[in-house]
């Protein structure tokens, strides 16, 4: 799936999305993936807590891209971003990708920790 141009400032945008990959700003990084305006790193997916707490401060929206479809957030998880003082929004992946880049995009703060699309055998 490509997405469409948007003018970024210096942010990282996410150019597209496929079964087990994303491409940022030109590179494909595989597996799930925490992303930001500055960093795309590695996530550990919904166990990774600690990631998501260092948002604090730097962020103040954290969009969750669940796999192929929506899911729900775990409890801990949830847990952690309200101590961290983070809103947050759980969609399908597809769909946060889209959403993080038009919220980057209109220079917000955002960050967006994202499953990838699963891969077909």
């Amino acid at each position: 799936m490509q997405f469409l141009e948007a003018e970024f400032g210096e942010g990282l945008p996410i150019d597209s999305i496929g079964p087990g990959f994303f491409r940022v700003a030109g590179q494909v990084v595989h597996g799930p993936l925490l992303i930001f305006a500055e960093a795309v790193t590695p996530w550990g997916g919904f166990a990774d807590t600690a990631s998501i707490a260092a948002l604090a401060g730097r962020v103040d929206l954290v969009i969750f891209g669940t796999g192929a479809a929506i899911t729900a957030l775990p409890p801990a998880l949830k847990g952690e971003l309200l101590r961290a003082g983070l809103m947050h929004e759980a969609m399908a992946t597809a769909i946060a990708a889209r959403s993080y880049n038009h919220i980057l995009a209109e220079g917000r703060r955002v960050a967006a920790a994202l499953l990838p699309l699963p891969v077909e055998a």
